[in-house]
């Protein structure tokens, strides 16, 4: 008998018993709707990962001194903890291949007023090559200029969040808040980035030049620097670091790698997404389950099938039918359950991923993959779980066959 013909009959014996091969089913659709959800899940939670590290900017590297050293602990009681200074940044700049961009970075906190409003924010004195380093965008108005920071002008750039609070629906362009007190020029605001992997918001932020920020706004015993650098490429990130780190040690005498921290997001996005993926990999093994137990299902209604047709199998045999004919019958009635179970799990894995996405504000991504992997992995369970009930069909004595009742 040709493949086409024993197909046409497998699809008929199924038709016959269209709720028992539904239920024979439930188990594969449960199982592939399942996986397809969690690994969703799963790569939307490392898809936001991914942007929240790409809103930190291309290729960054941060240098910073590192406080949890003993030595550096001392000097920072005595008032003297920041290892690094501001001729460090140019030094960097020119003596390191590899960096594209580097800007020295104070970080204070105080209170801001507009008129009656008022916010306290997170402040920070930066140099013009920060807004490329986080390839940062100016929403309205414009950045401050390298002049304006070589002569400490009063002037900043404004967050979303700040500029939202402290001037409602009115331009702040142009217009003058003080920062403890102290007068600062508006010159833009800058778009949104959102929060960022720790949940801080990034747009909660006023950034004003690091020269004005160290002399007006913070005291030299409390102004601790940090140095933004942007490397020429991902691939160079480990060398530049390396290379920075040396520079250091070379220029502040006395100090060792443990008084300095090297960093870059590339670090920080390899562990998130290391968590991630084991996270995907659990859960998409626990909803694995559910497809092993559909398998399972499968392979118990067949042999039932098989029981209750061993007749029906002994009289086909008696007409001609041999053992492969059988044995693919049983076999393709297997799969066919476990590939219509594959696609209804698809869809239904498909709708409940976008319905968790939009009712619980999730973020969820259905790869190609993850479907593939599903249909694949329902089709194999059709052929292992079919085969011995397929192989005890086969294998029916043709006499028996005929006298079982």
């Amino acid at each position: 008998m040709s493949v086409p013909g024993i197909i046409r009959i497998a699809l008929k014996s199924l038709m016959r018993n269209k709720t028992r091969t539904f239920l024979t089913m439930l188990g594969i659709i449960i199982g592939v709707a399942a996986v397809i959800t969690m690994i969703a899940i799963g790569q939307g939670a490392k898809k936001v990962v991914d942007d929240q590290i790409s809103s930190m900017g291309t290729n960054v590297i941060m240098v910073m001194s590192n406080f949890t050293n003993t030595q550096n602990t001392a000097r920072q009681a005595a008032g003297t903890g920041n290892t690094l200074e501001e001729e460090d940044v140019p030094a960097i700049r020119s003596q390191v291949q590899g960096v594209l961009y580097t800007s020295p970075v104070y970080n204070t906190f105080g209170q801001l007023k507009y008129g009656s409003n008022n916010w306290r924010g997170r402040i920070m004195g930066v140099d013009v090559e920060y807004f490329l380093i986080r390839d940062m965008k100016i929403d309205s108005g414009d950045l401050f200029y390298s002049s304006e920071v070589e002569n400490g002008a009063k002037v900043c750039v404004l967050g979303k969040t700040v500029a939202d609070n402290l001037f409602g629906g009115v331009d702040p362009v142009g217009k003058i808040i003080r920062i403890r007190n102290i007068p600062f020029t508006v010159k833009g605001v800058l778009k949104s980035k959102g929060q960022n992997m720790m949940g801080s918001d990034q747009d909660d932020v006023v950034l004003a030049p690091y020269t004005t920020t160290a002399t007006r706004l913070m005291g030299h015993r409390w102004r601790f620097l940090t140095i933004m650098v942007s490397a020429e490429s991902k691939d160079r990130i480990p060398l530049v670091q390396q290379d920075i780190l040396n520079l250091l040690q070379a220029r502040h005498r006395g100090t060792t790698s443990e008084d300095f921290s090297v960093s870059s997001q590339t670090e920080v996005a390899e562990a998130a997404n290391t968590v991630s993926n084991t996270m995907t990999i659990l859960l998409a093994s626990i909803a694995g389950i559910s497809l092993l137990v559909g398998g399972i299902g499968i392979m118990n209604i067949m042999l039932v099938s098989v029981t209750e047709r061993i007749k029906e199998i002994g009289i086909r045999m008696a007409v001609g039918a041999g053992k492969r004919d059988v044995l693919l019958q049983f076999i393709i009635e297997a799969v066919t359950i476990s590939i219509l179970g594959g696609l209804i799990g698809i869809a239904l894995g498909w709708g409940a991923s976008e319905f968790l996405g939009k009712s619980m504000d999730w973020s969820v991504a259905v790869t190609p993959w993850s479907i593939f992997l599903s249909v694949g992995f329902s089709c194999a369970i059709g052929i292992f779980f079919g085969w011995y009930p397929a192989r005890k069909a086969a294998n029916l004595n043709l006499i028996d066959a005929l006298r079982y009742e």
